[in-house]
């Protein structure tokens, strides 16, 4: 008999006031990216990406937290929706081991975009609790981005 081991997940919503093609390209263009991107606590100016968008490609994030770490992940493309949906690993560069998957879906909706980001096989609780803060922040931050005279 085979046991299976469930492991933590955390989804956040958000209603977002500018289209999915605005959120998409600021998620995924890093020259948008590095000027939004982090949880509350990231040191303006501190974020660097490389991405390579399609599937198979890569992708690397670091900046730099106001406690003065630097944190650094990077991960696969597993399935890209232009302007709906993303699909990719995530690794913290300090835990190699701990390879987790990232879902963000983008549903048009009257008045903006509906984005679901879910965090899979985060290996506790008290690292799901730590990254769905980390994941708010992301998010408040990347809607002060797209709204920030935003176009629709």
């Amino acid at each position: 008999m085979t046991e299976t081991i469930s492991l933590p997940s955390l989804t956040v919503k958000r209603q977002i006031k500018a289209s999915p093609a605005r959120i998409f390209k600021a998620w995924t263009d890093p020259s948008k990216l590095v000027h939004w991107w982090g949880p509350h606590e990231t040191v303006e100016g501190s974020v660097a990406a490389e991405i390579d968008l399609r599937v198979g490609g890569g992708f690397r994030i670091r900046f730099q937290a106001s406690d003065g770490q630097t944190h650094e992940a990077s991960g696969e493309f597993r399935e890209i929706v232009q302007d709906e949906k993303l699909v990719y690993t995530w690794i913290w560069t300090r835990e190699p081991d701990q390879k987790t998957l990232m879902t963000i879906t983008l549903r048009g909706e009257e008045g903006g975009t509906m984005l679901t980001l879910t965090h899979a096989l985060l290996a506790d609780e008290a690292t799901r609790a730590s990254h769905e803060k980390g994941w708010t922040g992301v998010i408040d931050r990347l809607e002060r981005f797209v709204t920030r005279g935003a176009k629709k």
